[in-house]
């Protein structure tokens, strides 16, 4: 069967199920304010464990990683994002698991050409252009001051 790109698209469009856009992007929002307003009562309850405010940032990051690499070893993680969408790229939770999603994945071979071979998959790129571009947005800054 020969058909256009025009025809194929068009063909593509009626096959495709509607996404529920408005209802998707609910459920990211909510499902990540809640990871968010996780993090700030985990803030609260280190700061009341009586860490300083520096501290207890660094503390609710670890906690979150903790929780979000926890969960994508015990493969949670994924049934969450199924549900969650976006919501579960929240900065960090969304990197823990990018880092520990590939690791799992290639430990068969071995600890040095699969594990550490392929940890920086996903986050090595996302590390390489977010280094760059902090550079040359520095530079950027330094020119115009």
């Amino acid at each position: 069967m020969d058909m256009t790109n025009q025809e194929y698209c068009a063909y593509v469009g009626r096959m495709a199920k509607p996404s529920p856009i408005a209802k998707d992007l609910a459920w990211a929002f909510c499902v990540g304010g809640l990871i968010c307003t996780a993090g700030q009562w985990l803030l609260g309850f280190y700061v009341r464990a009586g860490l300083s405010q520096d501290a207890a940032g660094a503390a609710v990051s670890m906690t979150l990683i903790l929780a979000s690499a926890l969960l994508t070893g015990l493969g949670r993680f994924d049934d969450l994002a199924k549900r969650a969408g976006a919501g579960t790229l929240v900065p960090i939770t969304g990197f823990a698991n990018a880092m520990v999603s590939p690791a799992l994945e290639f430990k068969s071979e071995g600890l040095i050409t699969g594990t550490g071979a392929r940890l920086f998959t996903v986050a090595g790129p996302v590390l390489a252009y977010g280094i760059s571009a902090s550079v040359v947005y520095g530079l950027i800054l330094c020119l115009l001051t």
